[in-house]
């Protein structure tokens, strides 16, 4: 049930259309139904019926809601990774995804593309939240991951025999690669997660640059998700396995960490794009020993950190896409901290706010095959729209404290912020 049908106009603040274009001061937003009517100065606003509802922005941003490019909804703040395979059932993580969904909708996130899940619960989550059953990101689904044997997803002994069917596909060659995919076509996913490279979480067998998938794997994951309307994407960080990416016909590259000219033009010349995802390498060398994590891993976290940096920056610069998506879902980089990933990329990155905040709408919207129908503030786009009390120009950060949102709309509907009505709950009685 909306909470505001008909009109509303949302004013006293700057707005920041998603676009790159300079902010607006004494802009203003106008919103019918679920649509865009208006964006422009709050002097050239259009006659408006006597019963619109008025938002005030208390002199801060009226800017498109945030889009999470690199989402796990079904990771749970896990402390190692053995814990996504064999700690919880399907039900459970079910019920834990739609909490994470909840509150990445509370952060200001009013869209987001999954990086992968477990099980196929992505595709229900999404299912879920159109039809209004929980509170949640427009969700673009992926589902269970592929890896090939003994690369960074195959951690389990063989003396367990799970095969990991909760996340991970494990193959061997062409056939087992067409296998998985037609799965995910079953499960009726849009993404496809495949792992080319090794990360610094496995230092011994799969570091940050080593090769953990076939081109000839890739090639056939990407030609049998391409013939069923599927995209594919993939956690690439070693140079090589970026490579073999484009070259496979990858439509968006996670991570992209150890890029080289080479690297750079095959991706600039498809116009492919990347997902650095540089918040987790942070918060894992930052918490990493809190945690546990054994020096070799966060020396190996500092290294990537330190080149998925570089390359992000010369991906912009030269003319590249960025999405904006943390890898959150892990206990050192939690559900919930999501903007944290946008004020690292403006103080430690050294991007303007205004090229993250395009980043994080805008681009996320196109990553997710979905930006002509929301990620910027245009008159006849739907309705996202984020309401901050605070210049997010002069301070990105802002965005990191939820308690600043007057409103969350997704759909022109108030769905969190200081405005959204309270949840009822049930009271017990005598």
């Amino acid at each position: 049930m909306k909470t505001s049908p008909g009109t509303m106009v949302i004013r006293h603040g700057q707005v920041v259309d998603g676009t790159g274009s300079p902010p607006m001061a004494d802009g203003a937003v106008v919103i019918n139904d679920d649509k865009i009517t208006f964006v422009g100065p709050e002097s050239e606003l259009p006659p408006l019926p006597e019963d619109a509802r008025d938002i005030d922005a208390r002199g801060g941003t009226i800017m498109p809601g945030l889009v999470e490019a690199h989402f796990h909804a079904t990771y749970f703040n896990v402390r190692s990774l053995e814990d996504l395979d064999i700690k919880y059932p399907v039900e459970y993580v079910s019920l834990l995804a739609s909490v994470n969904c909840k509150l990445a909708l509370e952060c200001g996130y009013t869209a987001a593309r999954s990086g992968g899940c477990l099980f196929n619960v992505d595709f229900w989550l999404k299912r879920a939240i159109e039809e209004d059953l929980i509170l949640g990101p427009r969700l673009s689904s992926s589902g269970r991951e592929i890896c090939s044997a003994g690369g960074l997803m195959d951690w389990n002994p063989e003396f367990r025999k799970i095969g990991m069917e909760g996340l991970v596909f494990i193959i061997n060659g062409q056939e087992d690669a067409r296998k998985a995919v037609r799965a995910l076509v079953k499960d009726g996913i849009e993404w496809v997660k495949t792992y080319p490279t090794g990360d610094a979480a496995a230092p011994d067998v799969n570091d940050h640059h080593t090769l953990c998938m076939t081109f000839e794997e890739m090639n056939a994951v990407v030609a049998t998700a391409h013939n069923h309307g599927m995209k594919v994407t993939g956690h690439c960080r070693a140079t090589e396995g970026i490579k073999n990416a484009l070259r496979a016909g990858y439509d968006c590259i996670e991570h992209g960490t150890f890029m080289d000219d080479e690297a750079l033009d095959l991706l600039l010349e498809r116009d492919v794009p990347c997902v650095p995802a540089l918040y987790f390498e942070k918060a894992s060398v930052l918490r990493g020993e809190e945690f546990g994590l054994p020096q070799q891993v966060i020396d190996g976290h500092q290294e990537t950190l330190d080149g998925g940096a570089e390359s992000a920056k010369r991906i912009l610069r030269s003319g590249g896409r960025l999405g904006m998506g943390g890898d959150y879902g892990f206990g050192w980089n939690p559900h919930g901290d999501y903007a944290r990933e946008l004020t690292y990329f403006v103080n430690d990155v050294g991007l303007t706010p205004l090229e993250v905040i395009t980043c994080a709408t805008k681009t996320g919207a196109e990553i997710m095959g979905r930006g002509d129908e929301f990620g910027t503030l245009e008159s006849g786009k739907l309705a996202d729209v984020l309401v901050v009390d605070g210049d997010v120009i002069k301070d990105i950060a802002v965005l990191e404290d939820r308690s600043r949102f007057i409103a969350v709309i997704q759909n022109g509907e108030i769905k969190a912020g200081r405005l959204a009505k309270p949840i009822p709950t049930l009271v017990k009685t005598e």
